[in-house]
């Protein structure tokens, strides 16, 4: 696991870090690795989209790993403590042990995580362990095996996720699930994958179903409210409201009356918490996102392959993080879903 933090190289480390428009700090990136994913989940990546199937970026348009790791240096000198690894699936990105090792040796950075559906995870969790990685957060709607094969379009059974868990707890990650739950598919899923992974060794957060990107054919009837989820398990596994860890923590915390564990729900339709979003994306191709509903991003790509400075690229991502206004989920209405917005695989949620 590395030991030596290389400090980021731009002369502003010392500057107060940006706040956007309404106070809030830049203190999360979640970078995207690859736009590629082997499941077909229909609320992300479902199987064609209008009729036709996913085109995917040549490698030339994905950042290298000396990209993503001087931005990460970057965006630590802003004031981003927090780095999560998303796709697509990053697990599918070549050689991921070794940018994981990169950006762990980021000065400024206190914590580094994955986002991953696990399919791949049995096999790669030690070393992504060793690379430096602190913690793994795994998607996983359905342990039935008909039910998960129709919300995750994959070809293999449930299991395999089910040995990626158990496999990243072996080597030491600390492990989240995320459930997202969608009415008339999965509701019946909430209970039990809350009970088998009740205890200290997991943390299960459920989402409610959001209207992210444009092609998943999202309609309000389909959310099943925060609210709703924790009543169903707490009927059966009595739950208590605690408080969060930080500011900007997207999941509202419960935990279980008896001190067996907890759980979480992120409630961004009926609960929204846009008032203390501090993150921030980057895509695939280099693209910055300020919002997950933003309809389009910041070309950071061409600025790095263009030969500007880091100081350069510094005030530029100052200057977009000072005059962001984004709160999404806030201004919702019954039109707003069918705004055009970034598909959540190309930012990783």
């Amino acid at each position: 696991m590395p030991t030596k933090k290389t400090t980021p190289p731009t002369s502003a480390t010392k500057i107060a870090a940006p706040a956007d428009t309404l106070g809030r700090p830049l203190h999360d990136l979640r970078i995207s690795v690859t736009d590629r994913c082997n499941f077909r989940c229909p609320y992300c990546m479902p199987k064609e989209v209008f009729g036709r199937k996913y085109k995917f970026l040549p490698q030339t348009q994905l950042l290298s790993f000396e990209e993503i790791t001087r931005l990460a240096g970057i965006f630590s000198a802003l004031g981003v403590r927090k780095l999560r690894l998303t796709g697509g699936e990053p697990t599918i990105r070549r050689d991921l042990p070794k940018l994981v090792q990169m950006l762990a040796a980021v000065d400024g950075i206190e914590d580094l995580a994955m986002t991953t559906n696990a399919s791949r995870l049995a096999k790669m969790a030690a070393g992504l362990r060793k690379a430096g990685l602190g913690r793994v957060t795994v998607s996983l709607d359905s342990l039935d095996d008909a039910r998960f094969r129709k919300m995750s379009g994959a070809e293999f059974s449930v299991g395999v996720v089910l040995d990626g868990i158990e496999a990243a707890r072996r080597a030491g990650l600390p492990v989240k699930i995320n459930v997202v739950v969608r009415r008339g598919v999965n509701e019946e899923d909430a209970l039990a994958i809350a009970q088998r992974y009740r205890g200290p060794d997991y943390i299960v957060r459920f989402i409610e179903y959001m209207d992210v990107g444009t092609t998943n054919g999202w309609r309000t009837d389909d959310v099943v409210p925060a609210a709703e989820i924790i009543e169903t398990i707490g009927r059966e596994l009595p739950l208590e409201a605690i408080d969060p860890n930080y500011r900007g923590e997207v999941a509202r915390r419960w935990r279980y009356a008896d001190g067996s564990g907890e759980i979480g729900v992120i409630a961004s339709v009926t609960q929204p918490f846009c008032g203390d979003c501090t993150r921030a994306r980057l895509s695939a191709d280099g693209r910055l996102y300020t919002c997950l509903f933003a309809p389009r991003g910041h070309d950071l790509r061409q600025l790095l392959r263009d030969g500007a400075t880091n100081e350069e690229i510094e005030t530029f991502l100052r200057g977009v993080w000072s005059q962001r206004t984004d709160r999404y989920s806030e201004e919702r209405t019954s039109k707003t879903p069918g705004d055009d917005k970034v598909e959540m695989s190309y930012i990783g949620g």
